[in-house]
């Protein structure tokens, strides 16, 4: 998945007094799209050295030995041979190393949490860093903003050896997946896994068991992943506004997706191999 970057090693210890040195990790974020060194061979991330007029910075976290920081403000003057990229080309076509797409994306997360925090959600004031922990503060009301975490869960849906795979609706991808929601308030992981499941198929579950979790910075998600038994009647009824398909797909049968960085891929390959966690 996305955030298996073995060897390297994400440190996300936040540091508020760190400075970067000529060797740091700059990355600077701009309208879903990251500032990279366009090299022959593909693309770089940049050092704070390259930066003629130097940008202010936050520290984001460490990769390995290597510190990270993010640029607050804007960028004078880019360096030679740099140019801006999305995060989502970078992403799907594999046009930088899997580490740095994971830490370009949870960079991303927290360039986000910054934009959108600059005043304060209660008392409209302009907001500041904290110096003590990696948290934004109102000067005026003392309101204490932490980056936002959303969480979600994918359902692997069986029935013997069958599992129901879904396309989503409107979104331009066509490739299979598994159902997927947001938890709500008051509601607890398994009651999500049983209420999604019912409002975009029409199904019942039971025997509801947890898998494995993935950050999703992407969209500010953690992901939960479930398998869970159909429970009764298997009839599929689409909730055509979030699905465009959904069908029951033998073990031999399940067709993977393009990569191996999403949840959703991983839980679809283990029942495919018959590697599910059994009720």
């Amino acid at each position: 998945m996305i955030q298996d970057i073995a060897p390297h090693k994400l440190n996300n210890q936040y540091d508020p007094a760190k400075q970067p040195a000529d060797d740091s990790i700059v990355l600077d974020i701009r309208n879903k799209s990251l500032l990279v060194r366009v090299l022959e061979e593909g693309f770089a991330f940049i050092k704070y050295s390259e930066f003629e007029k130097k940008p202010e910075v936050v520290h984001l976290f460490a990769v390995d030995d290597q510190d990270y920081f993010l640029v607050r403000g804007d960028v004078e003057k880019v360096p030679d041979e740099c140019a801006y990229m999305t995060i989502d080309r970078l992403r799907k076509e594999h046009l930088m190393e899997k580490y740095q797409i994971f830490t370009a994306i949870t960079a991303y997360q927290l360039s986000n949490w910054y934009e959108d925090n600059v005043y304060c959600g209660r008392c409209g004031s302009k907001t500041e860093l904290s110096t003590v922990e990696r948290a934004i503060r109102c000067p005026e009301c003392g309101r204490l903003i932490y980056p936002r975490i959303i969480p979600a869960v994918i359902v692997g849906v069986t029935n013997g050896d069958k599992i129901l795979m879904t396309k989503y609706a409107n979104r331009g991808i066509n490739f299979y997946a598994l159902i997927a929601g947001f938890t709500e308030i008051g509601e607890t992981f398994e009651e999500t896994v049983e209420r999604e499941v019912m409002e975009e198929v029409g199904l019942k579950v039971k025997n509801i068991r947890y898998y494995k979790s993935q950050p999703w910075g992407i969209v500010d998600d953690m992901l939960a992943g479930f398998y869970c038994d159909v429970d009764g009647d298997t009839s599929i009824t689409l909730d055509t506004t979030e699905l465009k398909k959904g069908v029951w797909v033998n073990r031999e049968d399940v067709e993977l997706q393009p990569d191996d960085y999403s949840l959703t891929n991983e839980m679809m390959l283990m029942f495919k191999e018959g590697k599910e966690p059994k009720a």
